[in-house]
């Protein structure tokens, strides 16, 4: 009997499980149908009835009084209390049935007790007090549940077992709908609950590889500037004090003079060239596949090797840092292709998929075994690259088959005000 209880009890939830889901009316709509039906039944008694008014107002007072007292004016504290819920019913339906037995049509705000009967726990008290109140609206008219049981037993049995099924089924499947559209609705909000933290860590995750590749350019710089103009101005020095030495020999003066305004050119160059490498100038007034389509156009130019560029998918606008890495993955797949594949033609792919973009660069050059692949090839580099923006990177290659590298990041859209 136990384990059936708890089965009624997980398809009828109780009001602790969260009441609007098993009521077949909701907030307002059931705190206000009880003095609906109250009052209309009283208004067409006193019109159409013909009953001593006094009498008729007198019983609906004091049922109007009930219903203050155990559901307008009570506590909320208490609104969910068995024993509440269970005297509330009693009280509610004992006075409907007088009203009833005044007046045949005050059967209308009998309804009112299936609604109230919902509320009883466990799941049998409900159906019984179902039966109960069903039992009352279809006897009273007809001398009362004891005469017509007793005159009719199988009639009235067989009506109020039909009635009481039908409501009950009816308050079952309200329940199951409500309980769907709940989950739902749990379900959304999950949803758009990690939604929005997935923002917050695409953000924090924004920032930190910024971060980084602030870091990056600062090691890359020192170590450009060690390597080409400190060594640069170091040979500059060394010159000019070679043709200090030199002022009585006016030809080796010259030299000497001449050998260190070519290496000031040199050096001027060189930083001419650090400063342009601190950021993507192509994406500075255009699109990614316009810049991708300037960088491969200038590039075959530059090298002689044909370049076929496509995008696919809607275009639009994405986060910098994500852009900037998809140019310099493009950059460092071509300058790879130069310097190793010997190719003839290239394939350069932007492809816009849902939440995902990706490049692609391949060539029909040489190939290499990935697994022997080092520092020269630059995968590495843009790996770490990739990989500071959760995305990642994909390189095929064989030797006499050709290269493909394919960069695959998260599409995070352009915030407004980036």
């Amino acid at each position: 009997m136990t384990s059936w209880i708890r089965w009624q009890d997980s398809l009828w939830p109780s009001p602790d499980d969260g009441g609007a889901l098993w009521r077949p009316w909701g907030g307002r709509i059931e705190r206000y149908l009880p003095y609906a039906l109250l009052a209309l039944s009283t208004v067409l008694s006193l019109v159409i009835s013909g009953h001593d008014p006094l009498r008729t107002l007198g019983l609906a007072g004091i049922a109007a009084v009930w219903l203050l007292l155990t559901s307008t004016l009570l506590p909320e504290r208490w609104e969910g209390h068995p024993v509440v819920i269970a005297v509330s019913f009693t009280g509610l339906v004992a006075i409907a049935a007088v009203l009833e037995a005044h007046d045949t049509i005050f059967l209308i705000f009998m309804i009112t007790g299936f609604f109230d009967a919902m509320r009883l726990r466990p799941a049998p008290l409900a159906l019984a007090g179902i039966f109960v109140v069903s039992a009352l609206i279809n006897t009273i008219p007809n001398g009362g549940p004891l005469r017509a049981f007793a005159d009719q037993p199988a009639l009235w049995t067989v009506v109020t077992l039909v009635q009481t099924a039908a409501v009950g089924g009816g308050g079952l499947v309200s329940a199951a709908m409500a309980r769907q559209h709940a989950e739902r609705k749990r379900v959304l909000d999950e949803l758009a609950a990690t939604q929005e933290e997935n923002a917050v860590l695409q953000r924090q995750l924004l920032s930190q590889a910024h971060e980084t590749g602030v870091l990056d350019e600062r090691q890359r710089l020192s170590q450009e500037i060690h390597d080409t103009l400190a060594q640069g101005f170091t040979g500059i020095i060394t010159q000019l004090e070679a043709a200090a030495e030199a002022k009585g020999d006016p030809a080796e003066w010259q030299r000497h003079v001449g050998s260190a305004m070519t290496l000031a050119r040199e050096n001027l160059t060189a930083a001419r060239r650090s400063v342009r490498a601190l950021g993507p100038q192509p994406l500075s007034a255009a699109t990614l596949p316009e810049a991708l389509g300037e960088v491969s156009r200038r590039w075959s130019d530059r090298t002689g090797v044909e370049v076929r560029f496509t995008t696919t998918g809607t275009t639009r606008a994405l986060h910098p840092e994500i852009e900037a890495t998809l140019l310099r993955i493009t950059q460092e797949g071509l300058a790879n292709v130069e310097k190793h594949a010997a190719a003839t033609i290239v394939g350069l792919t932007l492809s816009y998929m849902g939440d995902q973009v990706t490049v692609d660069v391949r060539d029909d050059g040489k190939g290499f075994e990935p697994d022997a692949a080092g520092e020269g090839f630059g995968i590495p580099g843009m790996r770490a690259r990739v990989a500071r923006l959760a995305g990642t990177l994909h390189v095929e290659s064989e030797p006499g088959g050709g290269t493909a590298v394919s960069a695959d990041l998260p599409a995070i859209a352009l915030e407004a005000g980036v």
